[in-house]
């Protein structure tokens, strides 16, 4: 739990920091649908090397994307053999029952790999190069134009913000809690699916009364500061969009072309 980077921000004055937070907020976005543009190695070779030529751009090793992924290591195999074992097609190598491994799977499973892969590290980039404020106001800019239709756009912003901030701490906390559920003899990783479960179970409730807790605190933080949505508020940082961000929009329209000249 706690190698969960999504939701961190690490500070930095690399290109990807100095970027306005809407450009790579939009950026992500159309990133993870046109992921789903490629569908040969061709095109999937493309995106992967775009996508690891902008990391060091962050400034920010491979090595501690790679160990964020471990937290959702599991949900990422779950999803690859649910394609290998049911996709028909191709030469089939092994059956058993409506179970089967073919070279159409394994294809697919590969395929869905590096997709979700790609999808995890530049929701990371985002995060990890975005202040959770910054984010706020992108989102809060962006949906703007709805407030005219009485939207909640300012409610809409600070919630998502605060949520994706909570994350690495809910995470910290989890782990505390499993630690000190150890030290009374509690043992999370034997037994079957069912005792597991069991010894899950327990870890809900201290998670959950933490969480109320650090939301009311966190309300009555902001109440005793005189915290109102929206209306009549001034802002330290104004964003601008930058040369960067035309760079980046750019980019992203040529991999788009590239990816539509791979595609079959």
């Amino acid at each position: 739990m706690n190698k969960m980077i999504l939701g961190r921000y690490i500070p930095g004055d690399s290109f990807i920091h100095r970027l306005d937070p809407r450009t790579k907020l939009l950026a992500t976005f159309y990133y993870i649908a046109i992921v789903f543009l490629a569908n040969n190695w061709q095109s999937y070779l493309l995106i992967s090397a775009v996508t690891l030529a902008i990391i060091p751009l962050a400034k920010v090793s491979l090595r501690f994307f790679l160990r964020g992924l471990m937290p959702v290591l599991f949900l990422i195999i779950f999803t690859v053999l649910l394609q290998v074992f049911f996709t028909t097609g191709g030469h089939v190598y092994w059956a058993w029952g409506w179970l089967s491994v073919s070279s159409a799977g394994l294809i697919n499973g590969a395929y869905i790999f590096i997709r979700l892969v790609l999808i995890i590290f530049m929701s990371t980039l985002l995060t990890l190069t975005t202040p959770s404020l910054s984010l706020a106001d992108a989102v809060e800019s962006l949906l703007k134009p709805l407030a005219k239709i009485h939207f909640p756009v300012t409610e809409v912003a600070l919630m998502l913000s605060i949520a994706l901030r909570f994350v690495p701490t809910l995470m910290d906390q989890t782990t505390k809690t499993m630690n000190a559920q150890r030290a009374r003899g509690v043992d999370f990783g034997s037994g079957g699916l069912v005792a597991q479960v069991k010894a899950i179970v327990p870890l809900f409730i201290p998670l959950f009364v933490s969480a109320f807790a650090m939301a009311d605190d966190l309300a009555t933080a902001m109440e005793a500061r005189g915290y109102q949505s929206g209306y009549g508020r001034t802002r330290y940082r104004v964003l601008r969009y930058g040369r960067g961000d035309l760079l980046t929009l750019g980019l992203m329209a040529v991999l788009t072309i590239g990816l539509m000249f791979l595609r079959k």
